[in-house]
């Protein structure tokens, strides 16, 4: 059986650095029947400078052009307001996941809330020093691609290779290079280590994404090229592409979502409301059901039906025994539980081993 599509709840940073409104979402998470609830931690003074400027959709979604740093501390939660929501979701009983965007938060993800699996996001891709850091905590790792090309997708892996086998002891003590990735990668372990522990995530990051945009073919090639597990993360409105999604081979969909879209913020205005988050759910897991065996054999309710859909020979009309069988004395009807249709050429010319009525389900 194919292994049940993870899905990601992304609340991000919709809850506006109100650590209520994050335990909200958790909530709404759960109603959901996601399977992570996902946030986003982060010391804005080590992640961005004080003159970077927003993204246009951030500017164009909080509806004021500030800084980043501005925005991000509006957005940000503690450390002990992230340990509290990881509680909580111990509590009910779903997973919690966050993305770090520096150092100092990885190291406060790994070794104080004990996270096993790690979401590289698609900004840091390129930060190959902090690819690093991710595979150097031998966590599972998911890494989102958007903004990336197929060759930048291969140095994060060459990195993220490096660091599995030198957790695994299997790297001599070179120090970190471009050489010594590559030579991770090409190695049959460093392979072996990357499909144990990498999901790779196709991603257009563009908030929201138009359908044009989107490119579901992209995560077929990320497969093709990297033989890894591939998933999508969705940032178009509505639920239809990541359902498309999962029906084309994604193992892993995350999805943002807010308590409301109409809240001011970065990200609300492409998320998935409460309800929607649900219904995108129980739609992932009917395709999920529709995938089936593969087998093309009849089910157990066709095989019922079958005698009432298909047809079987019948008498056109009195047959005596020993007349022979002609097209003027064979008819073909429902039910379909006597001889096949598929026998008709064969009855033909041959004698009738009893007398049939008109209407009688032929048996020879």
């Amino acid at each position: 059986m194919a292994k049940k599509v993870l899905v990601i709840a992304e609340a991000g940073v919709n809850h506006n650095g109100d650590e209520i409104q994050a335990i909200a979402l958790v909530d709404a998470a759960m109603a959901a029947g996601v399977d992570i609830v996902k946030f986003q931690t982060f010391k804005s003074e080590n992640l961005v400078t004080s003159t970077a400027k927003q993204a246009s959709y951030q500017s164009q979604n909080i509806g004021k052009v500030e800084s980043q740093l501005e925005m991000l501390k509006r957005l940000e939660l503690s450390f002990s307001a992230h340990k509290r929501i990881k509680n909580y979701c111990d509590g009910k009983g779903i997973e919690y996941l966050s993305t770090a965007f520096d150092s100092e938060s990885l190291t406060f993800l790994v070794d104080d809330l004990k996270l096993t699996l790690l979401k590289i996001p698609s900004g840091e891709l390129t930060n190959t020093p902090f690819v690093l850091e991710h595979a150097l905590t031998g966590c599972k790792l998911i890494l989102s691609t958007g903004m990336a090309t197929l060759k930048e997708v291969k140095s994060a892996l060459q990195v993220i290779a490096y660091g599995l086998l030198k957790v695994d002891g299997k790297l001599a003590t070179t120090e970190p290079n471009e050489n010594a990735f590559r030579q991770a990668f090409n190695a049959e372990r460093g392979q072996q280590l990357l499909s144990e522990y990498v999901t790779l995530l196709h991603c257009t990051t563009e908030y929201p994404t138009a359908p044009e945009n989107v490119n579901i073919r992209a995560m077929d090639t990320l497969k093709e090229s990297f033989s890894l597990a591939v998933g999508y993360s969705d940032h178009s409105l509505g639920i239809t592409i990541p359902i498309a999604a999962v029906a084309r081979g994604a193992q892993v969909i995350e999805k943002h979502f807010t308590l409301d879209r109409g809240l001011p913020g970065p990200d609300h205005k492409a998320s998935l409301e409460p309800q929607e988050l649900a219904a995108m759910v129980r739609a992932i897991r009917d395709v999920e059901s529709a995938f089936g065996t593969g087998l093309k054999q009849p089910t157990v309710t066709e095989q019922a039906n079958s005698i009432a859909a298909r047809k079987s020979l019948v008498a056109a009309r009195t047959i005596e025994k020993g007349e022979l069988f002609s097209n003027e004395t064979i008819a073909i009807k429902r039910p379909g539980n006597g001889m096949s249709p598929s026998q008709y050429w064969a009855l033909l010319g041959q004698p009738s081993s009893k007398r049939y009525q008109a209407g009688d389900i032929l048996a020879e």
